[in-house]
């Protein structure tokens, strides 16, 4: 049994079982894989894959725990290598960062500059996408950490820390009627209007739901888009009302909007940052945490790693106060 073994394996279902899509990101040939993956299975005794002709058609159950165990010891194997790197070269190497559009542009900003200013031998990568797309990247190794606030369920392979609380605004145009009413809005009020808003599974959407199933209303939501800025433009045309994230309002470059804090309808929501369980930290990636989250030190981080589950997590942090944007 080899390390590549396992390596082509797991990337082989990385690319939904798509071998000449694996051998291209490996830049390595396509029977030179199917040749390895039969050998690893002849070794084991056990198909890994099924298949249908030359194709594979699904990981059988076998191979599911094959998979997982090989994931996990790859995980080991790069957490090796970043002990040497950690001793060899303290403040060089690579750190990728999973999130969606709102985090990486309106929470992140500060933070990866002063980051890239303190460690310029640092590579930092930014990966936008959905919930999805963002807990598979961390969990497949592709990216170190997930920024998220949204479907936490996706998450529980990963140890997830709470960052920060952040709230709502309603926005609408000067001229609209809610502009005048501002801290007496009410969600009766809303429903009375079309509203533009995130897409499901976006920035604390669900917390949007859930307030107005509580009202027992239904929202009239003509427009949704996984980017503030977009939701900000169809509100200018008039197409409805804005239910964002307060940190995406800029009081200079939307001075043509009204911004109404909302914190009295809609419930806080609880941006956290993730990775993978026995990720070897470097003290780059403790830092670049600690300066996104202060309250989330060195010392703090280890302890939450130590918990067994992330609502041992939870339970950790319930009276710590967190900031609040």
């Amino acid at each position: 049994m080899k390390l590549q073994q396992l390596r082509y394996i797991v990337e082989v279902v990385n690319h939904n079982l798509n071998v000449s899509a694996t051998a291209e990101s490996l830049y390595t040939s396509q029977p030179g894989i199917s040749k390895q993956v039969r050998l690893l299975e002849d070794e084991l005794g056990v198909q890994i894959f099924e298949r249908s002709g030359k194709h594979l058609t699904q990981v059988t159950p076998a191979g599911e725990a094959i998979v997982e165990i090989s994931q996990s010891i790859l995980s080991r194997v790069e957490s090796i290598k970043a002990v040497a790197s950690e001793h060899t070269h303290p403040e060089m190497g690579n750190l990728n960062i999973s999130t969606t559009h709102t985090q990486a542009r309106y929470a992140l900003p500060d933070v990866i500059k002063a980051f890239t200013a303190r460690y310029p031998k640092v590579s930092l990568h930014m990966h936008q996408g959905t919930p999805t797309q963002i807990s598979n990247s961390v969990a497949k190794g592709t990216s170190d950490f997930a920024i998220a606030t949204e479907a936490f369920h996706l998450y529980e392979d990963l140890v997830m820390l709470p960052c920060y609380h952040w709230n709502r605004s309603i926005i609408v145009t000067p001229d609209h009627p809610l502009a005048q009413k501002k801290d007496n809005i009410t969600i009766e009020d809303l429903a009375a209007y079309s509203l533009v808003t995130y897409v499901f599974g976006f920035t604390g959407r669900s917390e949007l739901d859930e307030a107005f199933h509580r009202a027992n209303l239904t929202p009239k939501i003509v427009f949704t888009a996984t980017d503030a800025d977009v939701i900000k433009t169809y509100v200018k045309l008039g197409l409805g009302v804005g239910v964002i994230a307060s940190m995406a309002m800029d009081s200079q470059a939307d001075s043509d909007l009204v911004a109404i804090d909302a914190s009295h309808i809609f419930g806080a929501s609880t941006t956290k940052i993730g990775f993978r369980k026995g990720t070897f930290l470097r003290s780059y990636m403790y830092d670049f945490i600690e300066r996104f989250a202060p309250h989330l030190t060195r010392n703090m981080i280890d302890k939450a790693v130590a918990l067994r589950s992330n609502e041992e997590i939870d339970a950790m942090f319930k009276d710590i106060p967190l900031p609040i944007r």
